[in-house]
């Protein structure tokens, strides 16, 4: 018998050595705001993949993506997920869960990370976890993560969490000046 996801009970923080990877919750903005605004001219190297970089943001509307966030995980239609260093609780970037298809049950998964905080494992050392999480908590038995096909390094995060690249997807998205980019399939099972 396949229960609703929203009656399950799941808890809105994952902890690893050095991560709290939580639910966005109401103030958590200013902070957002910050690390998006610090890390704008990397994210933007893949606006296809990245559609919410292209533009800076305001502090309003990362409280208000916070918010709705907060309100998408507890319904179960999004899983955003915040990534803090547990060490001077620093907000380094984000992750989480969407596209579910909860009949089969499977989803996608995303992260980035903030400039400063990159290459130090931080980007697998959170996909292990929402991975984890994903399959432990959530009963999924796929998951995707679609990276740019020239966006290397979050190609090795995946193969480094354990994904294995299933396929390309050729032209599958487009950028606002109306370049074609091409979507690596990354995928895990359980």
């Amino acid at each position: 018998m396949t229960h609703s996801p929203i009656t399950r009970d799941i808890p809105t923080r994952i902890e690893t050595a050095r991560l709290l990877i939580r639910c966005p919750e109401p103030g958590d903005g200013t902070a957002v705001f910050a690390g998006i605004v610090d890390s704008l001219p990397s994210l933007r190297q893949f606006p296809a993949s990245l559609p919410w970089a292209v533009f800076e943001p305001s502090v309003e509307e990362s409280e208000k993506f916070c918010r709705e966030g907060q309100a998408k995980y507890l319904l179960r239609t999004e899983m955003p997920m915040l990534l803090f260093l547990k060490a001077g609780n620093v907000y380094v970037g984000g992750s989480g869960l969407h596209s579910f298809d909860w009949s089969v049950p499977k989803c996608e998964t995303g992260y980035w990370l903030r400039t400063g905080y990159t290459k130090q494992g931080l980007a697998a050392e959170a996909l292990g976890a929402v991975t984890e999480f994903a399959f432990a908590t959530l009963g999924m038995r796929r998951i995707e993560a679609l990276p740019d096909d020239e966006n290397l390094a979050s190609c090795k995060v995946c193969e480094r969490a354990g994904y294995s690249l299933e396929g390309i997807l050729r032209n599958e998205r487009a950028e606002v000046s109306g370049r074609l980019r091409n979507t690596r399939v990354y995928a895990t099972t359980r």
